[in-house]
C-alpha cells in the first residue's frame, strides 16, 4: 500500500525586510496579524528556526516543532542588507545570484544548496500524513521545484508572498504539486447563539 504525506507549507507573515526590500536577517513580524484559517486535522506542525516563523506560528495559534531543514535560504554577507545598496556595490554579483543558481556572492548557500536541501528534507520526511510548515518564501520556492522536477534556474519565476499556502501530497521521488499562493482565509468565528 502506498503511503501519502500531505504538506500544507505557510509562508510567514509580513516582516520590514519584506516591504523594505531588503534581504532577511532574524528580524520580527511587523503589524498585526488577524486570526486565520489554517488546514485542519493536522497531525505534525514544524516551523523554521527564524523568529518570524515562530511568531507565525503563534499567530496562527499553532505550536510548532523547530525544523532546521526548514531554515530560509542563507544569504551569508548581504542578511539585512537592501536590495538597492546590494545592487549598487556588487552589481556583477546579485546578477550572477539572480541568474546563476550556483553563485554565491554572499558567501552563504547557494540556490541549488537550497534547492538540495529543500528536496532531501522533503523525501526523508517520514510518514506522518497532514504537516504544516511554516517557513520563508524561498523554501517554498524551493520545495515547489523539486515538487514539480524543474530546473535549478526556474527557482525565481514562483512567487511566494507572505501568508500563503502551498499544498503538496505524496512522497519520495512522487510529490505532487496541489495549489501554491493560495491566500490564508479569516478564521471562522462561532456562529451567534
Amino acid at each position: 500500500m502506498v503511503t501519502m504525506n500531505r504538506i500544507f507549507l505557510i509562508s510567514h507573515g509580513a516582516t520590514e525586510a519584506v516591504r523594505e526590500a531588503r534581504f532577511a536577517d532574524d528580524e520580527s513580524l511587523c503589524g498585526t496579524t488577524d486570526p486565520l484559517e489554517t488546514p485542519s486535522r493536522v497531525d505534525e506542525v514544524r516551523c523554521g528556526p527564524e523568529r518570524r516563523c515562530l511568531e507565525t506560528a503563534t499567530v496562527l495559534g499553532l505550536t510548532p516543532v523547530t525544523d532546521p531543514g526548514l531554515s530560509d535560504l542563507d544569504c551569508g554577507s548581504w542578511r539585512g542588507r537592501a536590495l538597492a545598496e546590494v545592487q549598487e556595490q556588487d552589481p556583477a554579483g546579485l546578477m550572477a545570484w539572480l541568474s546563476d543558481p550556483d553563485a554565491d556572492a554572499h558567501g552563504g548557500e547557494t540556490v541549488r544548496q537550497l534547492l538540495a536541501r529543500v528536496g532531501s528534507w522533503l523525501d526523508c520526511l517520514p510518514d506522518r500524513g497532514r504537516i504544516v510548515a511554516i517557513t520563508s518564501p524561498s523554501v517554498v520556492r524551493a520545495a515547489i521545484v523539486h515538487c514539480v522536477q524543474a530546473p535549478p534556474a526556474s527557482f525565481w519565476r514562483f512567487d511566494v508572498a507572505p501568508l500563503t499556502l502551498t499544498h503538496l501530497y505524496g512522497g519520495p521521488g512522487r510529490w505532487t504539486l496541489r495549489e501554491t499562493g493560495h491566500p490564508l482565509p479569516p478564521a471562522r468565528t462561532a456562529p451567534p447563539s
